[in-house]
């Protein structure tokens, strides 16, 4: 069931430098008709730019603190929007995420996907799209930090 009274815009972004590399996420969330914006963003030692891209969602998704409410996610990440506008997120499930990267991610993903109402919409990025600018200029600013955290879930192949 939708919680009609909340409606939140998500802007999400990742980076990483070398990718894999160091890298870091950016999320604006804006809550519609309310005029309530938040920014958030974290860095990583090691980690790739599609980790990071779905990191930004599910870490969007978590501070959404009421069950059912109503969010878009804006991603300039194919790799986020196909999997799930395209169902492939789905499929992968299904196949115990088999030979897929990132499987970790996606399952975390999927757990708070399922807790609202969420529809992705893609962006192209750095088209001077104000909020993806400034959730790119987050994720690379997180990136660059003197303390950054270790992506637990990163192996690198």
């Amino acid at each position: 069931m939708t919680n009609q009274t909340a409606q939140v815009h998500i802007y999400t972004d990742g980076a990483a430098r070398g990718n894999p590399g160091p890298g870091g996420y950016g999320i604006v969330m804006e809550w519609v008709g309310k005029g309530y914006r938040k920014e958030f963003a974290k860095g990583y030692k090691h980690t790739t730019n599609n980790r990071m891209e779905l990191l930004a969602v599910i870490e969007a998704l978590k501070k959404l603190k009421k069950p059912g409410i109503s969010a878009i996610v804006f991603t300039d990440s194919k790799y986020v929007a196909d999997a799930v506008n395209k169902k492939w997120v789905f499929n992968w499930e299904k196949k115990n995420f088999k030979d897929r990267k990132n499987a970790d991610l996606w399952i975390d993903f999927l757990k708070e996907f399922r807790k609202h109402d969420v529809r992705f919409r893609w962006i192209k990025g750095h088209n001077n799209h104000k909020q993806n600018e400034r959730c790119d200029a987050l994720a690379v600013a997180a990136s660059k930090e003197k303390k950054l955290l270790i992506d637990e879930g990163f192996l690198e192949s």
